[in-house]
């Protein structure tokens, strides 16, 4: 499966229906390199702030990609590297540059060649709707006003250049210091364009578009032009958190992050507002929505560096957690996890989902984390779970099945959150004697048994051959 579409029916990159992405903020990951550190950094166990720097960096993702590797991950999506003033860098100053506080262009290759020698794909941030403040063209304009050649690469609606109280220059979301790019002027084209086209030379093996509903569509599809002819088999994710259909038509992105499935997931696991009915007929919907092509290309996710953590979502109830975790990892399309969260960390929405990575294990939920690399090694095992079909025999009120089918090959997962067992009918699976393989793996289910899914669980069947 190629990402080119010759004329023929859109296709995506062959390498994504079998990844696991794992989501990292670099500046709150792993701080290996303390030569790196601002004078003010702080403390690594500090409360998570808006501002300030813990003094993450690229050489602590190498230190722990084996933690990476061992949960079941072969696919990085990092967050902006690239230097910028803030530290969650969505305000880059030179898109060319690592922020010197993560390291250098050395270090990012190390990072590279690290990863994929372990089997890894690197998926970089595109922040192409909006720059910092402190980007030089736009300090040119603040110096030069209508002198500079730079004075129509953004949105600047009187002069001089006012940045507070109130900006007189667009910007992303009202934020002052997050000018917004003129697309529409070929020169600004030109340099993102040329962003793209660098990092993928330098060996990255995608990119996810940050807030692209903010930028023309047209700019879009010159971006996979340029992203395609420089490296076909590159990914190209769509942050979206309403309706994909709009960037699976196959001249933009190749998969949105599914926000539409995680508002599903935790309406049935966490904030139970749905019950197995809705959720089977929402997920339905939601599949056809999606070209058949993109199915596999979307990015599915439960939590981000824009959300509050799994946990916390789910008022710290562990087993509901483990729950969405079986419902993300079963579902078509490549899982995502955010850093932290197959360990239990907590925290509210931004700043609280951005705290500095766990590593002391013992106050890991090691539970949590046995659960989730065991679901991903058994991803990994059965096809039918990265290509198979995707339909919902059975939901009732508390428990779901969803049945995933390849190669005559079938797999049910079923997942009940209630309080007392419940069995599934045998017919969900056909003329089969299933065998259990999640939690306990190997064990046959007799014709005259029930399928029995316990209270606040999750079980697993294959047909034999699956086995």
């Amino acid at each position: 499966m190629t990402s080119s579409t010759n004329g023929n029916a859109p296709t995506v990159p062959a390498w994504v229906q079998d990844a696991v992405f794992y989501q990292i903020f670099p500046e709150r990951f792993a701080n290996a390199d303390p030569r790196l550190d601002p004078p003010d950094v702080r403390a690594w166990d500090s409360p998570p702030a808006r501002d300030g720097f813990l003094g993450g960096d690229l050489a602590g993702i190498v230190q722990h990609l084996d933690h990476v590797v061992d949960l079941g991950a072969n696919a990085l999506y990092l967050t902006p590297i690239f230097a910028a003033g803030t530290n969650h860098r969505y305000d880059a100053n030179d898109y060319f540059t690592v922020d010197p506080r993560l390291g250098d262009l050395g270090s990012f290759r190390e990072l590279l060649q690290e990863a994929h020698s372990r089997g890894v794909r690197v998926v970089l941030d595109a922040v192409l709707n909006h720059c910092g403040v402190g980007h030089s063209a736009f300090q040119d304009v603040v110096a030069r006003g209508a002198e500079s050649p730079y004075v129509n690469w953004f949105y600047v609606e009187d002069l001089p250049v006012v940045t507070k109280p109130v900006p007189n220059y667009r910007t992303c979301s009202g934020c002052w210091y997050l000018p917004k790019w003129n697309v529409h002027n070929p020169q600004v084209r030109k340099h993102h364009l040329d962003v793209a086209r660098y990092w993928l030379e330098q060996g990255i093996d995608g990119w996810r578009l940050d807030v692209p509903y903010f930028v023309p569509m047209p700019f879009w599809r010159q971006f996979r032009r340029v992203v395609k002819d420089t490296n076909p088999e590159a990914y190209i994710v769509a942050e979206e958190w309403r309706s994909p259909t709009q960037w699976l038509a196959g001249d933009t992105a190749d998969g949105t992050m599914n926000y539409t499935l995680r508002d599903l997931v935790l309406g049935f696991t966490a904030d139970r507002k749905h019950d197995a009915k809705v959720l089977a007929a929402g997920m339905n919907d939601l599949r056809e929505q999606i070209p058949h092509h993109a199915r596999t290309a979307m990015l599915n996710l439960l939590g981000s560096h824009d959300t509050e953590r799994l946990i916390t979502r789910h008022g710290d109830d562990a087993v509901a957690t483990r729950l969405a975790l079986a419902l993300l990892v079963t579902a078509p399309g490549a899982p995502m996890i955010y850093y932290g969260d197959e360990i239990g960390m907590a925290g509210d929405n931004d700043p609280g989902c951005r705290a500095g990575m766990v590593w002391d294990t013992d106050r890991w939920d090691t539970e949590t984390l046995q659960w989730l690399t065991g679901l991903l090694a058994l991803r990994a095992k059965l096809p039918a779970l990265r290509h198979g079909t995707d339909d919902y025999p059975y939901a009732v009120g508390d428990v779901v099945v969803r049945r995933r089918t390849v190669d005559g090959d079938t797999v049910l997962v079923a997942v009940n959150r209630g309080p007392v067992d419940a069995d599934v009918p045998r017919s969900v699976i056909g003329n089969h004697e299933p065998v259990q393989a999640w939690p306990v793996d190997g064990r046959r289910t007799p014709a005259d048994e029930p399928l029995r899914v316990p209270a606040r669980s999750a079980v697993i069947w294959t047909t034999e051959h699956s086995a």
